[in-house]
């Protein structure tokens, strides 16, 4: 736990982990997009800690700022986007469910080319 993972579009830390959840801070580079994907057995929750986040759910697009939130209900298809050139993108995502794998993600589109 606390490991810095690092992605094309930035990187990730489990900060906390639980049966009942798990607690990851994700830090998104400027103009950095995460697939569009799903998870079978979770639905997550991201508060908005610093930048500003584009969060597509269902193909419906939300705007989101620091000290905001939006719910991610488990099976939707979502993606985050940081639309700045300059500045990061810090989301503190609570992950509850049945499983927290990071093999639940099933990518539906990946500007990075990663498949599942």
């Amino acid at each position: 736990m606390n490991k810095l993972v690092k992605r094309p579009w930035g990187t990730y830390t489990v900060l906390a982990k639980s049966k009942d959840y798990l607690l990851k801070k994700i830090t998104v580079l400027p103009e950095g997009v995460l697939s569009y994907q799903s998870h079978n057995y979770r639905s997550e929750h991201w508060v908005i800690i610093e930048g500003k986040a584009t969060v597509i759910i269902n193909n419906r697009t939300y705007y989101k700022s620091e000290n905001e939130n939006i719910f991610i209900p488990k099976k939707a298809k979502h993606r985050v986007l940081n639309e700045s050139a300059k500045k990061k993108l810090v989301i503190i995502e609570v992950q509850t469910g049945t499983k927290f794998l990071e093999s639940d993600i099933k990518r539906y589109s990946d500007i990075y080319g990663r498949n599942n």
